[in-house]
C-alpha cells in the first residue's frame, strides 16, 4: 500500500499480511497482520523500524515514494524481531545512516542478529533526547513488552508515540485507524494478541504504564507495529484496555478443554459445563482437535475457572492435550480456579496427572478431580454436573458477582 501522513511529515509505510494465518509460528492471526513501520520528515530524515524480510521490496518501493533511501539519516529500531527489523540490514546497506539508535538491550542484542560491527549503532539511555530539527526523539525502555530490548520512541512537538509491539492486534485491513472500524472488533483483537503474546509480562505492563502515567506525556496518537492506530479519544481507550488486561481481572466464566478418544471425557465436560451453566455461568466448551492452543488461551485469558480433562493414553494423557497444556502453562495465566475430568480403560493416570498441570500453572484446585472406567454411567454424570455448581460457587465467590 501507499504511505499515509499520519502528521504533517510524518508517515506510515508499513505493509499489510492479509495471508498471515500463523503469527510467529504458534498463535494463529485468523485476521492477517500489519507490519508498521513509519517515517519522519524533517531536518534529518528518520525510519523508525522496519518490516518483516519478505515484503522489503514492497517496503522500499512504499518508503521511495517519499525520499530516497540514501537520503536517510538515522534509524529507529524500537524492536528487533524480525517481523520489524526483517529489513534492518538492507536498509542500513542503502541508507548508509549516521546513526542507529537501539535500548541498552537491543545494543547487546543487536551483535546477535547481524554482522554489526561496523554500524553506527547508539544506544540511548532511557528519556535520551536526540534533536531531528523542528522535533525531537525521546526514548523510552519498555523491557519485556514483549522483548528485552522493546523501546518506545517519542515525539512531543506532534503528541506522537510509536510503541513496537505494545497496543498492537492482529489485523489486516485498509483502514489504518481504530476510529475507522468496530470498536468491538478492535477489542477483540486486541486482547486475544495480548493473552497470546504479552501475559507472561503483566507485571512490567503495570509498572511501565504507571511510569508513564507519572510522566504526564501529552499523547493524541499511539502507533504500534501491528495493525490499527489510535488517535484522540482511542489513545486513553489503549492505555485503559491494557492496564485492565495486565490486572487479568477474571469474568463469571469458565473455559473447558479436553482430548478425547471415544467421547467418554467429552461426556464428562459436558455434564460440568451444564452444572456451571445451571448456575449462570458463562462457559466454553473446547476440544484441542476443533480449537488452536491460542484460541483456546484466548478464551482461558479472562476466565475466572479452568477445567481440563484427558483420557488416560499409554499410562500418560493424549498428545493434543499436552500440547494445549504445554502451551497455555507457558503464558502464566494468573488467578485460576482448576479443576479436571478424565476416562481410563486400565491404569487410569489421567487425573492424577492432569493435577499435576493445574499445580504448576498455579490454580486453586477445589476438588481432586472425577475419573471414568471406561464410560461415565448416569452416577457419574451427576457427579461431574455437581462438581460445575461447586466451580461456579467458588467463581462467584472469587468475582465477588
Amino acid at each position: 500500500m501507499r504511505p499515509v501522513e499520519i502528521k504533517e511529515g510524518v508517515h506510515w509505510i508499513g505493509v499489510v499480511d492479509w495471508n498471515c494465518r500463523n503469527f510467529h509460528g504458534y498463535a494463529r492471526s485468523a485476521n492477517g497482520t500489519t507490519y508498521n513501520a513509519f517515517y519522519i520528515e524533517d531536518e534529518k530524515k528518520v525510519l523508525v523500524d522496519t518490516v518483516s524480510k519478505e515484503f522489503e521490496s514492497q517496503f522500499i518501493c512504499s518508503l521511495s515514494h517519499l525520499t530516497k533511501p540514501e537520503e536517510i539519516d538515522y534509524l529507529v529500531v524500537n524492536h528487533l524481531e524480525p517481523d520489524h527489523a526483517g529489513c534492518l540490514a538492507k536498509m542500513v546497506e542503502l541508507c548508509k545512516p549516521e546513526k542507529i539508535f537501539v535500548s541498552v538491550m537491543g545494543g547487546k542484542a543487536l551483535k546477535t542478529f547481524f554482522d554489526c560491527e561496523d554500524w553506527p549503532v547508539h544506544v540511548v539511555k532511557p528519556g535520551e533526547e536526540v534533536s531531528i530539527g523542528k522535533r525531537t526523539l525521546r526514548f523510552y525502555e519498555t523491557r519485556m513488552l514483549h522483548w528485552p530490548d522493546n523501546m518506545f520512541t517519542f515525539v512531543p512537538e506532534e503528541k506522537l508515540l510509536f510503541t513496537s509491539d505494545a497496543f498492537g492486534q492482529n489485523i489486516a485491513a485498509s483502514e489504518r485507524w481504530v476510529d475507522e472500524v468496530s470498536k468491538e472488533m478492535v477489542e477483540d483483537h486486541m486482547q486475544q494478541y495480548y493473552a497470546n503474546i504479552i501475559t507472561p509480562y503483566s507485571p512490567k505492563v503495570i509498572k511501565t504504564l504507571e511510569t508513564f502515567a507519572g510522566l504526564n506525556l501529552d499523547i493524541d496518537m499511539i502507533c504500534p507495529d501491528h495493525g490499527l492506530m489510535y488517535r484522540g479519544d482511542d489513545c486513553a481507550f489503549a492505555l485503559e484496555k491494557y492496564m485492565d488486561y495486565a490486572k487479568q481481572t477474571p469474568k463469571n466464566k469458565a473455559t473447558l478443554f479436553y482430548d478425547s478418544m471415544w467421547h467418554s471425557t467429552e461426556r464428562m465436560i459436558n455434564a460440568v459445563a451444564s452444572g456451571l451453566v445451571s448456575e449462570g455461568i458463562s462457559v466454553k466448551v473446547m476440544s484441542v482437535k476443533a480449537n488452536h492452543h491460542s484460541d483456546i488461551m484466548s478464551e482461558v485469558f479472562d476466565s475466572a475457572a479452568i477445567v481440563i480433562g484427558s483420557p488416560t493414553h499409554n499410562n500418560g494423557i493424549l498428545p493434543g492435550m499436552a500440547d494445549a497444556l504445554t502451551y497455555v502453562k507457558g503464558l502464566r495465566p494468573q488467578d485460576k480456579i482448576g479443576a479436571c475430568v478424565g476416562s481410563f480403560g486400565w491404569s487410569g493416570e489421567c487425573v492424577k496427572i492432569l493435577n499435576e498441570w493445574l499445580e504448576k500453572m498455579g490454580c486453586e484446585i477445589i476438588e481432586p478431580g472425577l475419573k471414568a472406567k471406561n464410560r461415565p454411567n448416569h452416577d457419574m454424570l451427576k457427579e461431574c454436573f455437581q462438581l460445575g455448581v461447586a466451580i461456579a460457587a467458588a467463581i462467584k465467590e472469587k468475582t465477588g458477582k
